[in-house]
């Protein structure tokens, strides 16, 4: 009996041996999801969706008034699906314009606030703490929607065409460009994969990614912040809030993503 014992004993322990032997490791892709996964629950940047939606309703600045009558693209007050169709063209500023710089732009006409002097603030202090918060609210009430810029316009057909020859363009001291680490498939870096930003790379991912909360420092990261990041990587200058080339380059990498589902805001590591 003892010996029929062990042997079943042994018999187990070889068995469990083998299906732990053929369980593939996680890779490191799937152990960061993972991570992501715990942490979404509770992600802090519901915090500053929050802080959006009552700065948008608050009345501001000189004219002491809100932003209810903000029109980022669909009329007057729409939020609602507006994320997902910027950058595009705007009538009364001539300008193609992506949601923090319209953003702006109302906190100006609307509110009286000072344009200028927002867009010299660094990010995360005083108002341009305020746009971030009211660009993530923004993108909050577009989440699930997929990405549909209008390519109607002939500056908006200009902007992608500017903005792809901004993310292929080589320069800095390291010779880089936006395609170096986005422009093809299997490149990773710090362990995580590189999104392919020369088409939509998925629901969720890359443009569809942006504003995203940052627990690496504490900070809730807007799509020109971001931007901003890569070129402090490229070792670029920073190009100046509310540029024409961010809006370019936006509008390239959002036509691109084109029928992707906005998960925004995110959070990241």
């Amino acid at each position: 009996m003892k010996t029929r014992t062990l042997a079943a004993l042994a018999a187990a322990a070889l068995a469990a041996g083998g299906a732990a032997a053929q369980q593939q490791p996680k890779s490191a892709t799937q152990s960061i999801e993972e991570y992501r996964a715990m942490l979404a629950d509770g992600n802090p940047a519901e915090l500053f969706e929050a802080k959006g939606e009552e700065l948008w309703k608050q009345k501001r600045g000189p004219k002491n008034a809100s932003l209810e009558q903000c029109d980022l693209g669909k009329g007057p007050g729409v939020v609602k699906g507006a994320f997902v169709e910027l950058p595009r063209w705007f009538a009364d500023t001539g300008k193609v314009q992506d949601l923090e710089s319209r953003l702006v732009t109302c906190m100006e006409r609307l509110q009286g606030l000072n344009a200028a002097e927002i867009a010299k603030t660094p990010f995360g202090r005083g108002e341009m703490a305020n746009v971030t918060a009211l660009a993530t609210w923004v993108a909050a009430e577009s989440r699930g929607m997929p990405f549909n810029l209008p390519q109607s316009h002939a500056q908006e057909k200009v902007a992608y065409e500017v903005g792809k020859r901004i993310f292929f363009m080589r320069a800095g001291t390291h010779d880089f460009s936006c395609a170096s680490c986005h422009g093809e498939e299997g490149k990773r870096i710090r362990l995580q994969d590189l999104p392919n930003l020369t088409k939509n790379p998925g629901d969720g991912v890359g443009f569809a990614a942006w504003p995203a909360y940052r627990v690496s420092n504490g900070q809730m990261w807007s799509m020109q912040l971001r931007l901003n990041d890569c070129y402090r990587q490229q070792r670029f200058p920073y190009p100046e809030f509310g540029s024409d080339a961010l809006s370019a380059l936006s509008t390239y990498l959002g036509v691109n993503a084109r029928g992707a589902k906005s998960a925004a805001p995110t959070i990241k590591r």
